[in-house]
């Protein structure tokens, strides 16, 4: 049983939770409608509720909603729902983040301040299902608030959604696309090769220094050490792959395990013989 304490619009209130005081959003089509402050209701099975006690890292959920327009809260609590039909079962505290970015992005484009990333290419790649899921933002904006948003404010709802579904910060997803995008780039300098990233070689490596990124960061390590072999079959392979993680743990301000060395080798092998 929840207490309204206030009516935000016809599909968003927050309320009180009778059980143990304290305050929640609720959303839900018709919601609010004809409701009152102070009045008793039961959540309905389409109903989504969500706690202000979260602290994201765009700060306190409660303090977000003050700044952020009930549209906005909607138009993220509908793309978490098209992420749930997808992913299943998500981390819905993204919502206040998200709604966060959506209501800065939609402030930006009606200034005509649209931002440029040049991650997001990347961003499509290396979070592909995520990024299929935001494009459904792009016709909720026109038909809500009659704005359009392009590919880079898509690939930041992707790097949300992907935050939603791992236990990962939308930081670090950036991080680690920002370090993909940096090691490809040295790969090809290296190998005086361009990548087609339609290549099967291309997503093999792509999606290997994604996590070896993320096992730098978590301090994780490989189990089997490839270096010996990989050192003595594929030289060349080997001192690009050393001279990349020395780069990247550099740009992480982390050192990666020496055995990611191997593995890299051999996905960089791949792609200068481009191996399908």
């Amino acid at each position: 049983m929840y207490r309204i304490r206030k009516i935000l619009n016809h599909n968003t209130i927050l309320v009180i939770k009778m059980d143990d005081n304290k305050e929640y959003l609720l959303m839900g089509k018709g919601a609010g409608f004809s409701k009152k402050v102070g009045e008793r209701i039961e959540k309905r099975s389409e109903d989504t509720v969500y706690s202000l006690q979260k602290l994201t890292d765009r700060g306190e959920a409660r303090e977000i909603i003050k700044s952020v327009s009930p549209v906005c809260l909607e138009l993220a609590n509908d793309v978490l729902n098209e992420a749930e039909r997808e992913f299943g079962k998500i981390d819905r505290a993204i919502l206040f983040p998200m709604a966060d970015h959506i209501e800065y992005a939609v402030r930006r484009i009606k200034n005509h301040e649209q931002i440029s990333n040049p991650l997001t290419e990347d961003i499509r790649v290396l979070f592909y299902k995520e990024y299929k899921v935001a494009q459904c933002m792009i016709p909720l904006l026109q038909g809500r608030m009659k704005v359009e948003i392009d590919e880079h404010e898509v690939g930041y709802i992707a790097l949300h959604i992907h935050s939603a579904i791992n236990d990962e910060k939308v930081s670090q997803a950036m991080m680690i696309t920002r370090a993909v995008r940096e090691c490809i780039t040295l790969v090809e300098e290296q190998t005086s090769r361009k990548i087609d990233v339609m290549s099967l070689a291309y997503n093999r490596l792509m999606n290997h220094v994604r996590y070896m990124v993320a096992r730098a960061l978590n301090n994780e390590r490989l189990k089997l050490n490839m270096n010996d072999y990989m050192e003595v079959k594929f030289p060349e392979a080997f001192r690009t792959a050393a001279m990349i993680c020395d780069e990247v743990g550099r740009s992480l301000k982390c050192q990666l395990d020496e055995v990611e060395i191997g593995y890299l080798a051999m996905h960089i092998e791949r792609v200068v013989n481009d191996e399908m």
